[in-house]
């Protein structure tokens, strides 16, 4: 018997069982979409944090893939023994080669039910900071200011100090103005008074706004003004009350002073 009729031979008594085995891989190729499409539903009707959403479906996907895998290689009459005994020492070799991997995946957990953050939330990580776009298996993706993407191992994030900016729904605005010892201090914080006062966009809870003299510095008394603001309007609030100030003390004679030098010349004779 040639080469060839042993084959063909061979390949008919397997036969049955290919078959089996990409019936079971279409099956279970079906039964992942139609899952996950049910599992997503059901995620959104319960409303589910969006971080905790998109790291379930990803587990499951996996988990998925890995089951109808070893149904198909049953299928093919590959003994059970065997297939523990190579998911085991495949599982083995991958720990080794992903230490760092499955570090990530511990801190992806430590993340997603610690809850220091969800997407949306503004953090800052280390010198890293922006927008928490996704958090997946292995990595916390974030959209800076100028919109880059910055990936951070999550292994990192969950052992670094975490600055989430927008946690709350309530911001306090800490301005510091500088003014000329020869203006009236007083008036200076009665103008700054009157500024805030004409903003609604400045919270009265839990502090009414503080103005005091914060300083008196080399060149100028620093005046210090503290204010409560809605978290979103933080910024715009800020860049606003820095200008209509500053136009407010042009208006009143404040001088903003800036630091000066003076050098004295002394000639010998």
């Amino acid at each position: 018997m040639t080469f060839a009729e042993r084959f063909l031979e061979r390949l008919e008594d397997m036969l049955p069982n290919l078959l089996g085995a990409l019936i079971i891989v279409i099956a279970g190729h079906i039964v992942s979409r139609i899952t996950l499409k049910i599992m997503g539903k059901g995620l959104n009707m319960k409303h589910v944090d969006p971080t905790i959403h998109k790291f379930l479906m990803s587990m499951v996907r996996v988990t998925i893939t890995v089951l109808v895998a070893v149904m198909a290689l049953s299928a093919l009459k590959v003994p059970m023994s065997s297939i523990i005994a190579a998911i085991g020492t495949a599982g083995l070799a991958i720990g080794l080669a992903l230490q760092d991997s499955l570090s990530n995946m511990a801190g992806g957990f430590v993340i997603l039910f610690s809850k220091p953050f969800k997407c949306g939330d503004y953090i800052q990580v280390g010198s890293d900071e922006g927008i928490v776009d996704m958090i997946s298996m292995l990595y916390t993706r974030l959209l800076t200011i100028d919109n880059r993407a910055v990936c951070i191992p999550n292994s990192s994030v969950a052992k670094s100090t975490v600055i989430n900016i927008t946690a709350e729904e309530q911001r306090r605005l800490e301005l510091k103005f500088s003014i000329s010892y020869s203006d009236d201090h007083n008036k200076a914080m009665s103008i700054i008074r009157e500024v805030l006062a004409k903003d609604d966009r400045i919270l009265h809870t839990p502090d009414e706004p503080l103005i005091a003299m914060w300083e008196h510095g080399s060149s100028a008394i620093v005046l210090l003004m503290r204010a409560w603001v809605s978290t979103p309007q933080y910024w715009a609030v800020r860049f606003d009350l820095l200008k209509k100030v500053k136009e407010a003390f042009d208006e009143n004679g404040i001088t903003i002073p800036f630091d000066q030098l003076e050098i004295s010349m002394r000639q010998d004779k």
